[in-house]
């Protein structure tokens, strides 16, 4: 399991403590990723402050679905289970399509997805693996399936966030919550 040792629940500071119920709530487990990163908390609600700016935000012309995609396919690039597994989860739900997030992972260039997400995640790609290669020339594609440069900031800045998510959770070995490999591909039970 995890290199280091989550903290328990109840001796995070109240603000986080908060926050971690409320997901508990909502999803009915704790994603692993919120204790695993609460060992520091100064650090825990930076890490969240920008995740929630980045894939939470209304203005832009990326859905959910886009943003959860985007982090499905740079994560398994940068061989990433445990957000390959969380977001895949949150992918199949927002799109409502239970094969989606296996086909990003593997290769977008076969998923069943729109050509504008393909040129989003050609992009997303070239961020995550040759970001030292990025020119001119990859902004008109963009601009030609609708993307604004601010969504494009938005497509580099997501592929870039989760590079660190990926790195700090392959080296912590933080594993998937078993409750993310059927989520959106059976339907939930009723409570």
């Amino acid at each position: 399991m995890n290199r280091y040792p989550a903290p328990d629940i109840n001796d995070l500071p109240e603000d986080i403590k908060t926050k971690v119920l409320e997901v508990q709530a909502k999803a009915g487990f704790v994603p692993n990723v919120f204790l695993a990163l609460a060992r520091r908390p100064a650090e825990w609600r930076a890490f969240f402050a920008y995740h929630d700016a980045l894939m939470l935000k209304e203005e832009g012309s990326l859905t959910k679905g886009d943003r959860e995609m985007i982090v499905t396919a740079t994560s398994a690039a940068n061989q990433c289970l445990y957000c390959v597994v969380a977001h895949g989860a949150i992918l199949r739900i927002y799109e409502k399509k239970p094969l989606v997030a296996d086909q990003v992972a593997v290769n977008h260039l076969k998923a069943d997805i729109a050509p504008r997400q393909k040129a989003m995640l050609d992009f997303a790609m070239k961020v995550c693996l040759r970001s030292h290669e990025i020119n001119d020339d990859d902004f008109p594609p963009l601009h030609a399936h609708g993307f604004s440069d601010e969504d494009i900031w938005d497509i580099a800045a997501i592929t870039a966030f989760f590079g660190l998510s990926n790195r700090m959770a392959s080296f912590s070995n933080m594993m998937p919550n078993p409750e993310f490999y059927l989520m959106g591909r059976v339907p939930k039970a009723k409570t």
